[in-house]
């Protein structure tokens, strides 16, 4: 326990002792004086003798007395005693008990805490010091100090010897507990979330993985344990989420925070970030990441020697080891964490899992698990024009609910065999609801296919704000809006998903979250993607148990399903899922190691990077070495790493030398530009392509460069339009094409297939694909206008913006390849500036503005507009005024952006300053006479 000299942060506030308080003293001080007067005049020989007369009648007077502060502290004091004894949920660690029947916590090294306790007796004894020849008034005090040590103790208890405890909260500073309540609203926990916050595993930081259903509060937990890394411990934390969004939304959410809590608040995804981090001398930093720049984060701060300032490591979604190359990276990046460092705690957030103890094993992890829902959830399936209810108690798992009420035509059961117009028409536009389909193309076709057979009452439910959306969409596509979205937005009906554009997207979110749009059709990422829909689905809907043609895990039908229901507005979520007959018993329930996926490229990576190393030891903590018996039968985990290293040795990454493994100068160049969180296989192929762009860099134009950093990995989904590819090249100059001719893509070769006529010489497919993507993102460049781009190539204007930023994203691992290479020098300058462009794709005035978390094109041309023209404009800007003069600006967002805005600010702020301190402060190993 740590005792602040802070008066805000101080246990009793300004009030030092109860000693202090002269009415008590004075009472004493009478009591005393009345009992020796009596004494004398009855018993005089016993002076020395305090009867219980005095005790009578001070009664429970004195304590009367205790400043608000104390009596504050003391109820909070009995209030957490209370709170560790609760027993909930299913667990393998549990809470502290016994606080109440003296038992107290388990006993753990107390040097630290007997030491402050000593020293907070001390100094109240000091307090009530009296003379040597002790009264019964001194006797008195002594109780009353007595008392107050038991108070402290008490708090002192419930606190971990190495983690300092700041306040009330948790440890964490009252400030902190008002800012739950002033930014999110928050004003208690729920008693899960303050179990789980008291187990014992927590309190001395071991490992922790704790599994909740979707919308139970599990990412409020990792954030106050974040804050305590921050605050109390001083260490950097690293927050790592599965997608760009989630990141994006997380760093807005947490910048007011950091402002408050004077802490840094980073952001890792897409082409941001910076390896290795700034390092901060008087600031902790929480980075939030993303899978891939988490990998790369930690990579950076092993080879600086700086692991060990990371105090924590909360993985959101930890059961996504189980989804391929993505998690094989995230295996990769924690087995890392735990050889590298000892001190750094890991706490994971995940699905209920059929396998959690292989998890466990592989993180030296306890588990917590509870099934608490804000809202209660009733889970159906759909047979036929049956419902029924998911019982697990039932033989087969289900009991009979209903049958469907809705009168089919015989048209209408061809158009709709999984009565999905039945299911919908029962919940909105009265309630909201989501309908996940296995398909992009499936989301609009059942989206206008609905809209035919609602009634005009829909077309008049919030006419008027549907209006607007379609106002706002139409805007954020420069004119252009989409078909579908035309005709299904007035019925309070759209389709969510990769195919529209970040800014459409974000619009259509909005609008489901505050009521506009009662019914979202959707793939499955929007269940892991975006948390704005999660309190607004009354009822959810899976047309099908599949994503595209793979059958549903169940770990992905949790997270489906647990988005329905609304907190503090449904008293119950419902979902139903349509079943065809032959999927019925169909279920995945596990989670694997993917060091072996796509014939083991995560295992070659993670040799490659532990070239120098223990490669026995460490791979030993692998969650595939825990699994080896179930995954690989055939052969040894020993001869796969020896596989490895051949590969390696090929692809000249490594060399052998006096027996022992080198990494070349190749292979760091692979490892230090992140492409081991990718793909090894686009190293070699990456180096030969710079290599050959040396000879003739192309400089006048950014064709070149575009197609240097254009994504190998998707080429394959690239199927030129020959008549469109044509077109464009006839447009390049004459520097251009012969560009594209020395890259093995001849204007001979495109003229004959728009011709539809046999080429004869052999061409390099991939190069012919990617030199077609290359023009898409080159014409991109020149417009910056993603609706014009997709029409002219025939390609959703998603595909251009998720191109856009792979582009952006693999532009900066290149950047970070050709620093470790001599021969790549001209490169640098040249991929810092386009790394710039192609991350933001507007106008050059637009970038420092859309640099803020949230803010995209349509946001900061209105900002622009209104003025706000630089980040520091932002950054001192008025939420209120930015509300006025921004249409459609709620107070909530503008709050947000301002934060942002300052804590970006801050941030290149101290980057400079410690530059500054760098340069001034003398060199540790400066010669002396």
């Amino acid at each position: 326990m740590c005792l602040m000299t802070h008066d805000s942060e101080d246990l009793f506030g300004d009030y030092d002792s109860i000693l202090e308080d002269s009415s008590v003293l004075a009472k004493l001080d009478d009591a005393e004086q009345n009992e020796r007067l009596r004494g004398a005049e009855q018993q005089p020989e016993a002076e020395d003798v305090l009867s219980d007369s005095i005790l009578d009648g001070l009664g429970d007077e004195p304590f009367e007395d205790l400043p608000a502060s104390q009596l504050q502290f003391q109820e909070e004091v009995q209030e957490k005693a209370k709170r560790s004894r609760l027993q909930d949920g299913d667990k393998t660690s549990t809470p502290f008990r016994g606080l109440a029947n003296g038992e107290g916590p388990p006993r753990r090294p107390a040097a630290a805490r007997r030491s402050v306790a000593d020293q907070l007796k001390r100094t109240m004894l000091g307090n009530a010091a009296a003379p040597p020849a002790v009264s019964r008034t001194a006797m008195l005090k002594e109780a009353v100090v007595s008392e107050e040590i038991n108070v402290a103790m008490q708090a002192m208890e419930t606190v971990s010897a190495d983690m300092p405890d700041l306040g009330p909260f948790f440890g964490l500073p009252s400030k902190v507990k008002e800012l739950m309540f002033k930014l999110r609203g928050i004003q208690s926990l729920y008693d899960w979330q303050q179990t789980c916050l008291n187990l014992d595993c927590v309190q001395q930081r071991k490992n922790l993985i704790y599994s909740l259903p979707t919308s139970g509060g599990k990412t409020l937990v990792a954030e106050i344990l974040i804050l305590r890394e921050l605050l109390c411990r001083r260490k950097d934390c690293l927050f790592i989420l599965p997608y760009i969004s989630l990141v994006q939304e997380k760093v807005r959410g947490l910048a007011s925070f950091g402002l408050e809590l004077d802490f840094m608040v980073e952001e890792y995804a897409g082409s941001k970030g910076r390896f290795p981090p700034v390092k901060r001398r008087n600031k902790t930093s929480l980075y939030i990441a993303t899978i891939e720049k988490g990998h790369s984060l930690v990579n950076s701060l092993i080879e600086t020697s700086r692991l060990d300032n990371l105090g924590l490591v909360v993985v959101d979604e930890l059961h996504m080891l189980g989804d391929g190359s993505r998690g094989a990276i995230i295996e990769m990046t924690l087995t890392k964490v735990q050889y590298v460092s000892k001190t750094t705690q890991i706490i994971g957030m995940s699905a209920t899992l059929g396998n959690i103890k292989d998890l466990q094993t592989f993180l030296r992890a306890e588990n917590y698990t509870n099934n608490f829902r804000p809202v209660q959830l009733k889970e159906f399936v759909k047979l036929h024009d049956t419902i029924y209810e998911v019982d697990p108690k039932e033989e087969n798992c289900f009991r009979f609910s209903r049958l469907l009420n809705f009168k089919y035509s015989s048209t209408m059961q061809k158009i709709d065999p999984d009565h999905i117009i039945a299911l919908v028409t029962e919940v909105i536009p009265a309630h909201s609801c989501l309908l996940f389909c296995p398909t992009k193309k499936n989301c609009e076709n059942v989206a206008a296919m609905i809209c035919k057979y609602l009634k005009e009452d829909f077309l008049r439910h919030r006419e008027e704000e549907k209006g607007v959306l379609l106002r706002e969409l139409r805007d954020s596509g420069n004119g252009s809006l989409c078909p579908v979205l035309k005709v299904t937005v007035p019925y309070g009906v759209a389709y969510h998903h990769s195919g529209l554009t970040s800014e459409e997207r974000k619009l259509v979110e909005e609008a489901y979250s505050s009521g506009v749009l009662c019914l979202l059709t959707c793939t499955s990422t929007l269940a892991a993607g975006i948390n704005l829909p999660a309190r607004r689905a009354y009822t959810l809907i899976l047309r099908s148990p599949y994503v595209a043609t793979d059958f549903l895990k169940r770990s992905q039908y949790k997270q489906m399903v647990g988005r329905a229901g609304r907190a503090g507005i449904d008293s119950v979520g419902e979902s139903i899922l349509i079943l065809q007959e032959k999927d019925r018993n169909m279920v995945t329930r596990s989670c694997y190691s993917n060091l072996m996926h796509d014939d083991g490229k995560g295992l070659l990576s993670l040799v490659l990077s532990l070239i120098g190393l223990n490669l026995q030891d460490f791979l030993q903590g692998t969650l595939l070495f825990v699994q080896w018996q179930q995954l690989c039968v055939e052969r040894s985990l020993l001869e796969a790493v020896q596989q490895c290293v051949d590969v390696l040795k090929e692809k000249e990454l490594i060399t052998v030398d006096s027996q022992s493994l080198r990494v070349t100068k190749l292979g760091k160049a692979t490892y230090k530009g992140t492409l081991a969180s990718v793909d090894l296989t686009y190293a070699e192929v990456l180096y030969k392509d710079l290599s050959k762009g040396l000879e003739s860099l192309l400089l006048n134009s950014y064709l070149h460069l575009v197609y240097l950093v254009t994504p190998y990995d998707l080429i394959d989904q690239c199927k030129p339009n020959w008549m469109i590819f044509f077109r464009q090249f006839t447009l390049l100059s004459v520097a251009e094409q012969k560009m594209s001719a020395a890259v093995g893509v001849p204007e001979s070769f495109v003229a004959r297939k728009a011709a539809g006529q046999t080429v004869k010489k052999g061409v390099n497919v991939a190069a012919v694909r990617r030199m077609y993507l290359a023009l898409v993102l080159f014409s991109l460049l020149k417009e910056t206008d993603v609706w014009s781009v997709s029409e002219r190539f025939q390609v959703s204007r998603g595909f251009v913006q998720t191109l856009l930023g792979s582009s952006s994203a693999f532009c900066s691992c290149v950047l970070h390849f050709t620093e470790e290479l001599e021969e790549f020098w001209p490169f640098r300058a040249l991929l810092a500036e386009l790394t710039r462009r192609l991350s933001y794709c507007v106008k050059a005035e637009l970038i420092p503005l859309m640099e803020v978390a949230g803010v995209l094109e349509s946001r900061a041309k209105q900002l622009y507009a209104a003025g706000y023209k630089t980040l520091t404009h932002l950054a001192n800007a008025d939420p209120a005024a930015l509300c006025t003069a921004i249409q459609n600006l709620y107070r909530k967002q503008a709050n947000q952006i301002v934060a942002s805005a300052k804590m970006l600010v801050s941030e290149k702020a101290a980057a400079l300053q410690e530059e500054v301190d760098e340069l001034l402060a003398p060199p540790s190993d400066l010669p002396q006479l």
